[in-house]
């Protein structure tokens, strides 16, 4: 069996553009999807897929690690985070190839199911972008969390931490956990919240003041506390927080995760499968962790493919705590797919049959949704003096 070519599909979603990516084989009906969705880095994406399909080429697609290699070996520069989200996408093909050629789903390939059934979080407003990051007050949070309850939710992610620099602003702060602390309040304690805080603190000190004011809330974990790469940062939260702290969405490079778990500074680790180099990869770094007493929250806010992709990798992973999914993101999110492995009762996805990754995108559907410029909410990161703030 041969790759014969490999081809990429971008599916605007409004906030962001989906990025599939399709492998081709020498076998009749045979190729597999995998998906590189990384905001406002579109067109840089897929000529990234572009620049590797010419040395995958002729290369078996059952071969995945000799695949792999390939792709980071023969680069000669890293990838980063553009080539890596390539790659990741391509990768997952591979796995897709792989269980149709054998005829059995992705998590028997990736050595079986651990579980039966694997439990979710979605986004305020199923993903919709001014849900996201424009609630900020207590009677917005309500508000969406209710709706998501209502329609057999049991777990949200919020983003409602103030736009922040080097001190903190103790009315912010205030008004931060009050907010969250009604939430709490109006939800119950059956229902989990996970906070972002997006990077947003400038400082740990920062960090730890908003950490410390929603203790009482009862919050699974609060993630991304500071920017990514600070280990020592992370490591200093971890020992203070009384919540558990989480991050890795934005890590890429194998040692960037492999420092970060050897120092113990998460509690949970968020691999995103589309941009840490694959399903193999993200294997590597569960498997990782698990030998440190660290559990796995995969990042994905992407497009159906990853999110197919995230349900076969829960399934097989033992430390696996939570999925994040936004099946809301864009009104047309199920239409672009013709067949789909998901299904969600009470609140998990179901273990999936079939074969592959079990998803096929109706191509006709897909075009009609071509690519638009992102919208870029970095732009309300500006705090009053004018101040440019991470996002």
């Amino acid at each position: 069996m041969k790759i014969t070519g490999i081809e990429t599909l971008v599916v605007n979603a409004e906030m962001r553009n989906w990025v599939f990516v399709k492998v081709l084989t020498d076998q009749p009906g045979l190729h597999g999807w995998g998906e590189a969705t990384l905001e406002w880095k579109t067109a840089s994406v897929v000529a990234a897929v572009a620049d590797l399909a010419v040395l995958l080429k002729g290369a078996d697609p059952r071969d995945i690690t000799n695949c792999v290699r390939m792709m980071r070996k023969q680069s000669f520069w890293r990838l980063g985070t553009i080539g890596h989200s390539a790659l990741s996408a391509i990768e997952i093909a591979l796995w897709d190839i792989n269980g149709k050629d054998l005829g059995v789903p992705v998590w028997r390939l990736l050595g079986g199911k651990v579980r039966d059934r694997v439990r979710i979080y979605t986004h305020l407003g199923l993903g919709q972008v001014d849900a996201v990051y424009h609630s900020f007050a207590a009677s917005q949070l309500r508000e969406h969390c209710e709706d998501l309850r209502q329609r057999g939710y049991h777990a949200a992610k919020i983003v409602n931490v103030p736009y922040s620099h080097y001190a903190s602003d103790l009315a912010a702060v205030r008004r931060f956990a009050d907010s969250v602390q009604s939430l709490r309040e109006a939800l119950g304690d059956a229902f989990a919240i996970m906070v972002d805080f997006h990077g947003r603190p400038a400082s740990p000190r920062v960090a730890l003041d908003y950490i410390n004011a929603i203790a009482e809330a009862g919050i699974m974990f609060v993630e991304e506390p500071v920017q990514p790469g600070d280990v020592e940062a992370l490591a200093y939260l971890r020992e203070r927080s009384p919540i558990a702290i989480a991050s890795g969405e934005r890590l890429i490079e194998p040692d960037e995760f492999d420092v970060t778990l050897t120092r113990r500074a998460v509690d949970i680790i968020q691999p995103d499968l589309c941009h840490c180099g694959g399903l193999g990869e993200g294997r590597r770094i569960a498997q990782r962790a698990e030998i440190v007493g660290i559990g796995l929250a995969p990042h994905n806010p992407a497009g159906p493919i990853a999110g197919a992709a995230a349900l076969h990798f829960a399934v097989a992973t033992p430390n696996h705590v939570i999925q994040e999914e936004m099946v809301g993101a864009a009104p047309w999110y199920e239409d672009v797919v013709s067949t789909s492995p998901i299904l969600r009762v009470d609140g998990c996805w179901q273990v999936p049959g079939g074969v592959g990754l079990g998803i096929e995108i109706d191509e006709i559907e897909a075009a009609r949704h071509p690519f638009k410029s992102e919208s870029l909410e970095t732009k309300n990161a500006v705090i009053d003096d004018g101040t440019i703030v991470d996002w």
